[in-house]
Order: C-alpha cells, then structure tokens, then sequence
C-alpha cells in the first residue's frame, strides 16, 4: 500500500507544478498581450466601427438569448465561471478529448481580440488573466456590447449588424423572436449553423437555443408575439 501512497502523493505534486508552470506562462502571455493594446484600445478599436449597435438597440430576447446559450451567469460571476469550466472539465474527461472549454463571454472576447485559437491550456490561463483585467475595467454591459460587436457570425459578418443585415435584411432592433433566437445560436460553430450554409442545422440549433432559454427562465408564454 505504501507504494500507492506514493504515487499519489508524486501525482498530486506533479499535478501543483504543472499547475504553476500554466499559470506563470500563461500570465507572461497575458502581460506580453497587454502591453500590444490595452483593454481601453481593444475597446476603442470595436467601437470605431461604423455598424456598432448600442446594447440599448439590441432587442430584449436577443440579449436573453445570447446569454443563455453562451453565458447564463455572466452578470455573477468575476470573469470565469468555475461551475462551466468544472462541468466542461468532467465532459472532456468524459469524452476523452477537449469538446467542451467552458468559457464566458468575457473569456470570448479576450480571446477573439488577444489570442490565436489554438486551444493550448497556456493560452488558456492567459485568457483567463485577460478575463479578469477586461472585468476590472468595463462594465458588464460594455462587455456584452463588445462581444455581439465583434464576434463571427458566419457568412463574413463580424458583428451583430453585419449579421441582422445580411441574414434577415433589417436593423438588429427590427429583429423578431424568430431572427434573434436563430442568431443567437450561430457564433458557437458559424460555419455550420449560419442560415445561408447550412438552413437545418441553424434551426436544429435554434432550438437548443430556446431549450437554453427556458431553462434559465427566459421564455414566457408571450414568447412568439
């Protein structure tokens, strides 16, 4: 037994030093980022857009949507979200390969404007030191307006705009039940879900997007007025 004493024990250690090892390149990658463009710049740089839409333009089952599928408890937690990384974490266990990461909207937009995509768990702890810094200096709902400025949404539209336009020919305030609930659902594969390459899939995962939506309490029995 006291072999396996120790190779817990030499597990556990290996464990924390890799842990340690994460954390301090990820922080030096976070920094090097950093020190390229500020948080205020990465701001200004979305905002100069001449399609940004104002969150207060945006309709109300947009935003619910966008925050059911993508991010449930943005407005609680400090930038992560340990409950979706744990629960990302037993699913890639489970799958035995990454099919899951866990990421806030937060996490997002420190990626999409800071890092590659390339899904290295040091890119990932720099993201994370990323998320918290964007959280110390904007608000939450500065973030979110960042996020549905700047995110593909398949087809060659970077914004939310670009997409509303282009999708369903209107404003994103014009925008109906049916439009924001099928847009809401695109940034997570854009490729596979936009409604021009592929209808039924977009649907398929428009419905995940209102399953998402009634379970946080987003749907109402208004819901298709």
């Amino acid at each position: 037994m006291k072999w396996i004493k120790r190779l817990c024990s030499f597990l556990i250690v290996s464990i924390i030093i890799l842990l340690g090892v994460l954390c301090v390149k990820g922080y030096q990658e976070y920094r090097e980022a950093l020190d390229e463009k500020s948080v205020e710049e990465m701001a200004a740089e979305i905002e100069a857009s001449c399609n940004y839409t104002k969150l207060d333009e945006l309709p109300q089952t947009y935003i619910d949507a966008v925050l059911a599928v993508e991010d449930k408890r943005f407005y609680s937690h400090p930038g992560i979200d340990p409950i979706a990384i744990g629960r990302a974490l037993l699913n890639d266990i489970r799958a035995g390969a990454y099919v899951e990461g866990g990421s806030t909207i937060t996490q997002q937009l420190a990626k999409n404007q800071y890092f590659s995509q390339e899904k290295k768990l040091v890119r990932k702890a720099a993201e994370m030191f990323m998320a918290f810094k964007i959280e110390s200096v904007l608000d939450k709902d500065k973030i979110l307006e960042l996020y549905v400025n700047s995110i593909f949404y398949g087809n060659g539209y970077y914004c939310v705009a670009d997409a509303s336009e282009g999708y369903f020919g209107k404003s994103p305030s014009e925008m109906d039940f049916d439009e924001c609930t099928l847009l809401a659902g695109v940034p997570n594969a854009p490729s596979n879900y936009n409604p021009v390459a592929s209808p039924e899939l977009a649907r398929e995962r428009q419905a995940q997007v209102l399953e998402k939506m009634e379970k946080a309490g987003y749907l109402d029995n208004n819901r298709g007025k």
